[in-house]
């Protein structure tokens, strides 16, 4: 969007649309090559990112600063505890000041109008650290779990096995850029977000079913997610008779393909969406992608920035 001091277009990462097939691609593979070589560089030199916070965070916090420090720039760290925002300061009213004093937005909220007014009204670049709708920069990392084993994206099945939450919108927008077949298990009243899976059904290999057992079938990759995300721990003991038949066990790994891996966003709470003998088996990948945020997210800014 254009800046309203007159200035150059603004590049926003909401999600994989801002990027197209082509820019996705372009982010993942530069994204790889910045792990293999330990990447340092100035794209960011001078620059300050302020990291606005109302959700909880280990990870994101963490590759964040990291991504930003490696790539010459500095952070800011935000909650609404320590700033106006938790005096319910208007949002536009935030971001136009901030606008004036730093570089680039990187949120991590809850409803993603907040996102949208935060682009609306600012003039600095504003980065999707996780929504209720969406969690962009983690599934670029799995995506990019995947793409260092096997660079053929479109010859990969994906299983989805749990709540249609922000991960799964993400994983159908990643299936969708990058091509690969995605199949989702989901529970009867716990869908994606019907718009974007209406969309993803036409041209994309992305479906829906209601047993994990046919997700998981043939599927190179099996990936879950807990049962009650931030947020919405109060809903914990009705989820749990929700999802009793999505926990992802030996027996439901052993229908994936041979050599099927497994993938987890963390953190994980074994023994409901996954066995501890698969997380901590020798088929988890979970590791590689907390590393890969780091790598996904520098590859993500120095996108934003150059």
């Amino acid at each position: 969007m254009p800046r309203p001091d007159g200035g150059s277009m603004v590049k926003h990462f909401m999600g994989f649309r801002d990027l197209g097939p082509e820019g996705a691609l372009s982010v993942l593979r530069r994204a790889k090559a910045m792990k293999e070589s330990r990447f340092r560089g100035h794209s960011l030199e001078g620059k300050i990112a302020v990291l606005l916070f109302e959700k909880a965070s280990t990870r994101t916090r963490v590759s964040f600063e990291v991504a930003v420090r490696q790539l010459g720039g500095s952070t800011i760290f935000m909650t609404p505890q320590e700033s106006q925002l938790g005096r319910s300061e208007p949002l536009r009213d935030t971001v136009r000041v901030l606008s004036r004093y730093v570089d680039c937005l990187i949120v991590r909220t809850f409803g993603q109008e907040k996102l949208d007014e935060l682009a609306a009204y600012g003039s600095l670049p504003v980065v999707n650290a996780l929504t209720d709708q969406g969690h962009p920069c983690q599934v670029m990392a799995d995506v990019l779990t995947m793409y260092e084993r096997n660079a053929d994206l479109k010859s990969l099945r994906v299983a989805w096995v749990g709540d249609g939450n922000n991960m799964a919108n993400s994983w159908i927008e990643a299936a969708m850029m990058f091509g690969f077949e995605l199949c989702l298990a989901v529970p009867e009243g716990f869908d994606p977000d019907r718009n974007l899976l209406a969309a993803a059904r036409e041209g994309s290999r992305v479906s829906l079913v209601r047993d994990p057992r046919q997700a998981v079938a043939g599927a190179h990759y099996v990936n879950t997610d807990v049962w009650a995300s931030m947020g919405r721990e109060g809903e914990q003991q009705a989820r749990e008779w929700a999802f009793a038949g999505y926990h992802v066990d030996d027996a439901l790994m052993a229908l994936a393909a041979p050599g099927a891996l497994f993938m987890h966003c963390l953190p994980a709470h074994r023994g409901e969406e996954v066995a501890e003998a698969v997380i901590e088996g020798a088929a988890s990948v979970v590791w590689d992608e907390a590393e890969n945020r780091l790598h996904a997210q520098k590859a993500i800014l120095e996108w934003i920035f150059t």
